[in-house]
């Protein structure tokens, strides 16, 4: 009992030391890139299996090769047997997405993201998403940014699917307000 109510405690000052945690800021892209094409830039790995986001960047490592770039970020749940995002098969891939975000209003942020299966997405130079691990298409914890100014943001995101369907979504509004599906048309590379 004296363990449960430790690791309750625990966890309650974890929760409120995030609770008071100052937002992340953001480092806009310097210089701010002159052209952009739609969509975000994607490499992909084809491993045998791939259960963590460690596992997913050593398969990029060993081996990758470029994929066509996806539209965005809205990537709906995919029916079992689709090919995840624009890879060449449904299951154990593991992908490299870069580009850029526009965000045109500053202030406080909060993002999170639907993944199915590993995220580990940075923008602006900060972690803003992660999940390490497997799951059907659901949410990460919500992280609060801060955009200093309004422009275009760096992506980078390491992801990994493994089993069954496939899904990739970010979303985002200003403090006190329900975060919105980011639109495609909001990323470049």
């Amino acid at each position: 009992m004296k363990a449960l109510f430790s690791a309750a405690a625990a966890a309650a000052l974890m929760l409120a030391a995030a609770a008071g945690a100052a937002p992340l800021k953001l480092t806009p892209a310097n210089p701010q890139p002159s052209s952009v094409k739609p969509g975000l830039a994607v490499v992909y790995a084809y491993p045998q299996d791939v259960k963590t986001l460690a596992e997913a960047s050593s398969a990029l490592k060993i081996g990758s090769e470029t994929g066509r770039p996806i539209a965005g970020l809205d990537n709906r749940d995919t029916e079992e047997g689709q090919n995840t995002l624009t890879a060449k098969r449904p299951m154990h891939v593991a992908a490299r997405i870069t580009g850029y975000v526009k965000l045109d209003t500053p202030g406080i942020h909060n993002i999170d993201f639907l993944t199915n299966d590993g995220l580990l997405a940075k923008i602006g130079g900060q972690v803003v998403g992660e999940f390490d691990g497997r799951q059907s298409c659901d949410s990460t914890i919500v992280t609060e940014v801060e955009v200093p100014s309004p422009g275009w943001y760096p992506v980078d995101i390491l992801y990994f699917q493994r089993l069954g369907t496939a899904c990739l979504h970010m979303r985002m509004g200003p403090d006190g307000k329900r975060p919105k599906w980011m639109k495609n048309s909001a990323f470049g590379h």
